[in-house]
């Protein structure tokens, strides 16, 4: 009985902590809306998916000649600031797809580890477009997304007519 026991206790303890450790390791998928509602910790790292806002990329160089960029990612009803160091990929523009990785500091300001785009005119993350569905910005019943750059324009309850 002692080594059935002690066995269920051995099991039982590398259960836990394996799901502790991928619990530090699991990399959550937030939109802006879900960032507002839920307030992630400033040391929880999240993917932050959207639209990158249109006149809202600025580019510069650091002080140490690192390319940074400062940008915000919206989903329509929220924006988001988001920071990044490092050499931002080719096809990211204002009006399309992002998805960042990083952390959100106690300032509200999004610091990205890497950055995402989407890699031809068709695609869309499809973490964005489960958020953009939800916040009512695109039911695909009625065709396809209106143009990106309109995306943060957009009333939940406008006319979608497809793109």
């Amino acid at each position: 009985m002692w080594i059935v026991l002690l066995a269920g206790l051995g099991l039982g303890t590398a259960t836990a902590l394996t799901l502790t450790a991928f619990q530090d390791n699991l990399v959550f998928f937030l939109s802006p809306s879900d960032v507002a509602a839920k307030n992630p910790g400033p040391d929880r790292a999240f993917r932050l998916g959207g639209l990158v806002e249109a006149g809202s990329l600025q580019r510069s160089q650091a002080a140490d000649g690192k390319p940074e960029a400062l940008f915000r990612v919206t989903d329509g009803p929220t924006t988001i600031p988001v920071t990044y160091r490092g050499v931002l990929p080719d096809l990211l523009r204002e009006g399309q797809g992002v998805v960042a990785l990083g952390k959100l500091g106690p300032d509200g300001l999004f610091r990205a580890s890497e950055v995402l785009a989407r890699h031809d005119e068709t695609y869309m993350p499809p973490e964005v477009a489960d958020a953009l569905k939800r916040s009512g910005h695109w039911d695909p019943a009625r065709g396809a997304p209106p143009p990106a750059a309109t995306w943060n324009t957009l009333s939940p309850n406008a006319e979608n007519t497809g793109g």
